[in-house]
């Protein structure tokens, strides 16, 4: 059964949505009517005060938490981007000191430092997703002795023309699928891809996610009210196909 997961605020501003805010519990309610809309999982993006992504113990137990009280039972992961802290040092630190660990945590392939923050996660007990953006990220994967022990893999398009979406996407599965032809696969776009990519998840039974970490709009070109309408939305794609 094809998984559907909430990615309900991502790195974005939260100036850019109503329900992207800097609160934790303003997510979190709203990541719980995702979940009452159909998601799976939730990924999240933990924030400091100021509404910027946080690999901080603190803030990302008040995230996980609150995400975990709106929607008991239901997995949450986080991103471990290095844009919330690019220095590898802090972002190994930051990890270790984390006291409310989430189910799964996103490590990008292609940045430096992925190789560490993945073995921590593991030895941590926090199931590791192998987000894979481009040919280098790839690449360094294939060459991870990790690769085998992660809970899936994210093939993550960028913000393409719908027409490149096929293509690109079954290159990158194709790939994937000679290193670990078992691995679980999540397919999904960002911006004017993620309607494409979720379409073509559904077409070619793999997992998928929608929120507003990918896109503001509806299928339809409006902005969506919030992660739930996405969701909605995905979740009638999926019946039609």
């Amino acid at each position: 059964m094809m998984l559907l997961q909430a990615c309900v605020n991502g790195a974005r501003d939260v100036a850019e949505h109503p329900w992207l805010s800097a609160d934790e519990t303003v997510v979190a309610a709203d990541a719980a009517r995702a979940v009452a809309a159909g998601a799976g999982e939730v990924h999240v993006h933990p924030k400091n005060a100021a509404g910027r992504d946080s690999l901080t113990a603190d803030d990302v137990a008040r995230w996980v938490w609150a995400v975990r009280a709106a929607a008991p039972g239901v997995p949450v992961g986080v991103t471990t981007g290095a844009w919330a802290e690019p220095d590898v040092g802090r972002r190994l630190a930051a990890i270790e000191a984390w006291t409310e660990l989430p189910d799964h945590a996103s490590v990008n392939w292609h940045e430096a430092g992925a190789e560490e923050v993945a073995a921590l996660l593991v030895r941590r007990g926090v199931a590791v997703e192998a987000g894979l953006w481009d040919a280098v990220g790839l690449e360094v994967w294939k060459r991870s002795p990790l690769r085998g022990e992660c809970l899936r893999v994210l093939i993550e398009l960028p913000d393409e023309p719908a027409e490149v979406v096929r293509d690109h996407a079954e290159a990158m599965i194709a790939h994937v699928e000679l290193e670990e032809p078992d691995i679980p696969i999540l397919l999904h776009g960002e911006e004017g891809s993620a309607w494409p990519a979720f379409d073509l998840a559904v077409e070619l039974g793999r997992d998928s996610r929608i929120g507003l970490e990918d896109t503001l709009l509806l299928p339809d070109g409006s902005t969506a009210p919030g992660n739930a309408a996405l969701v909605r939305a995905a979740v009638g794609r999926m019946r039609v196909v």
